[in-house]
């Protein structure tokens, strides 16, 4: 399948490892011209030299604090000046930090907002002008399972990547017009640091080796596994790319089975 991604200009955030880069990765196998950001420069270097040594694509470089709209509109601006205007947007951010309510202070919940719906708002802000100007612009906002089913010691994931969903929805009616699709594409446990994170904490908190928790979690999952980065980094992949023609205001949940509820 053709899915029309030659030379387009694609902005992936928060792409210097994981789910970020796995994405920005596909699209540059693809033929896309790809900008990659986050805070960290020398990560950033690195993911670069990996793409260009598997894809022989060069990728552009920017540093990015998703909580920083300054940094956000400069980002933007980089990588539609590199790209020749901006087709492709994908929005992603680190997790929020783990806890239930108890834990949380006012400033948990504003730096929460911030990371993981507000850096969200501001991407797809910045980058409309440009996506408007594109032949049918294409954005994929990444969330997590919890917008389906909220997982236990993670309040505040929970409740903003549930607002990214309702973004995504809302935002769906209002860029039709424009020939824009707008979806969420949200990872289960996939094999990423994040989640060897997450279960290294609850290991420790439950007195368990983290192999004994992911052993368990994997009883959860139909598949019997983890899924991979580059598994999770096709479906983004599709949902931006031109070959989806007619799917808008959608979330795709990739767990290998694992959420129950319709």
């Amino acid at each position: 399948m053709d899915l029309g991604l030659a030379n387009k200009s694609v902005f992936v955030a928060a792409a210097s490892k994981g789910l970020g880069k796995a994405s920005a990765l596909e699209f540059a196998k693809e033929g896309a011209m790809v900008t990659i950001a986050s805070r960290s420069m020398d990560q950033l270097e690195q993911a670069r030299e990996e793409i260009f040594a598997l894809t022989g694509r060069e990728v552009t470089i920017v540093q990015m604090d998703v909580m920083n709209k300054d940094d956000i509109r400069h980002a933007i601006q980089i990588a539609a000046s590199a790209g020749g205007g901006l087709d492709i947007l994908v929005t992603n951010a680190g997790g929020p930090r783990s806890g239930n309510f108890a834990d949380m202070t006012d400033s948990d919940w504003q730096q929460g907002f911030e990371l993981s719906l507000l850096s969200t708002i501001r991407m797809i802000n910045e980058s409309l002008p440009y996506l408007r100007l594109a032949d049918g612009g294409r954005i994929v906002n990444l969330a997590s399972t919890s917008i389906k089913l909220p997982i236990p010691g993670l309040i505040l994931s929970n409740v903003f990547r549930a607002g990214v969903q309702s973004l995504t929805k809302s935002l769906a009616a209002e860029l039709a017009p424009d020939g824009i699709l707008i979806n969420t594409v949200a990872p289960g446990r996939i094999a990423t640091d994040r989640i060897t994170e997450l279960d290294r904490k609850r290991a420790n908190d439950r007195g368990f080796s983290i192999e004994e928790i992911q052993a368990e979690a994997a009883m959860q999952i139909p598949l019997g596994r983890m899924g991979t980065p580059e598994e999770f980094a096709k479906i983004v992949v599709f949902y931006g790319s031109f070959a989806n023609s007619y799917v808008t205001g959608q979330t795709l949940i990739v767990d290998g089975g694992m959420i129950k509820a319709l």
